[in-house]
């Protein structure tokens, strides 16, 4: 019998609606004057902790601990691994594709070329060197390497063994500090950060080892979140800068985000159900839509509504946008992506015993 996690759920929504509060709270410090709550407000999410990349650092912790284990025990378990991620991620990505360009074209008039349009239906923009349509869609590319980097671990027989993912943060951890103090190239920079994103994932990897596979143990965990953090606040020193410009990235900021995504993530693991919450896990149900939708859910109540003045009016723009990015992606998810995850379904060969996890379970989050 397949069983949900809860508290992963409940960390998807965690992680979802801090990327949600960190752009809200942008548009109103970017776009309005605050007067004296200026500082404030870039201490909050500027200066301390980028609730942003917390929560997307968060989703990438959570694909570890479950992508991994999500290669069916079926006669073409590679095949219906991608029949699955097809299904999963295309359908809410188009919808939200089409929902952007709407949004774009009604309220700016403005048109995207038809090849770079053309390249993102692909989810390979990235890959092709083409702009994404939208920044936020920069994560996709980072889960789609980790999709890859397991398929080929897993049809090498070594995706499951007891010290592959432990290598590979370990790995990824010195060759990423040594070349983020040593070598000053952007390009360089910005390939270490994708080390370290894959990085969380694989660590993610580890702690579901440790705490329901029983393969290794919490001073592999240690070890490993040590050297993690690290190379984040290495890489993000190097690649961020320690002097704060006002744009929300910053070395301090970065850091602390990738630093404190693990700690979260590892304590909740460590606790498992006991900090399921239930509104909170179906939020993370429909986090997949959330990610992709609330985007132009900000664009929309900004521009038709406004923000209002002072912490009550700024306050009642931030609960408009959360209710209605989740009625709207509560839509989505009911109408895309649950249909769509059941339809692909019907492509898979049958498995030979039940897994652990839900399919379902895999599948859900920022940029899966």
């Amino acid at each position: 019998m397949h069983k949900r996690l809860a508290f992963i759920d409940t960390l998807r929504g965690v992680a979802v609606l801090s990327v949600l509060l960190q752009h809200a709270l942008e548009v109103i410090v970017q776009n309005h004057p605050t007067g004296a709550y200026y500082w404030a407000f870039h201490d909050a999410i500027g200066y301390y902790i980028n609730f942003g990349r917390f929560g997307v650092v968060l989703f990438f912790f959570v694909s570890g601990f479950v992508i991994p284990f999500s290669f069916p025990d079926s006669a073409t378990p590679v095949r219906d691994f991608a029949i699955s991620r097809f299904f999963r991620l295309y359908p809410a990505y188009w919808t939200s594709m089409l929902i952007g360009l709407v949004t774009i074209l009604v309220l700016d008039a403005k048109v995207y070329p038809l090849s770079q349009f053309l390249v993102n239906l692909t989810m390979l923009q990235t890959f092709v060197n083409v702009p994404n349509l939208w920044i936020f869609y920069w994560t996709l590319a980072i889960e789609l390497l980790f999709y890859i980097a397991c398929t080929i671990l897993f049809a090498m027989g070594l995706l499951n063994l007891r010290y592959t993912a432990f290598a590979i943060v370990i790995a990824a951890a010195v060759v990423g500090s040594a070349a983020a103090l040593t070598i000053e190239n952007r390009t360089v920079s910005s390939l270490m950060e994708v080390g370290l994103n894959l990085s969380a994932m694989f660590l993610g990897k580890i702690v579901r080892d440790t705490v329901i596979g029983g393969k290794l143990r919490w001073t592999h965990v240690a070890a490993c979140t040590l050297l993690y953090g690290v190379f984040a606040i290495t890489l993000a020193e190097r690649r961020f800068g320690g002097v704060y410009h006002e744009n929300f990235f910053y070395s301090y900021s970065i850091g602390s985000a990738y630093v404190f995504a693990a700690l979260v993530f590892i304590v909740s693991a460590a606790l498992g159900e006991r900090l399921a919450w239930r509104f909170m896990a179906f939020v993370g149900v429909i986090s997949y839509s959330v990610y992709l939708v609330s985007p132009f859910v900000i664009v929309w109540v900004h521009r038709v509504i406004g923000v209002g003045s002072g912490p009550l009016g700024w306050s009642l723009f931030v609960a408009m946008i959360v209710a209605l990015s989740l009625l709207v992606s509560w839509l989505t998810y009911a109408r895309v992506e649950k249909p769509s995850i059941s339809y692909g379904h019907r492509f898979r060969s049958e498995r030979r015993r039940p897994v652990l996890l839900d399919p379902a379970l895999s599948t859900q989050g920022a940029a899966e």
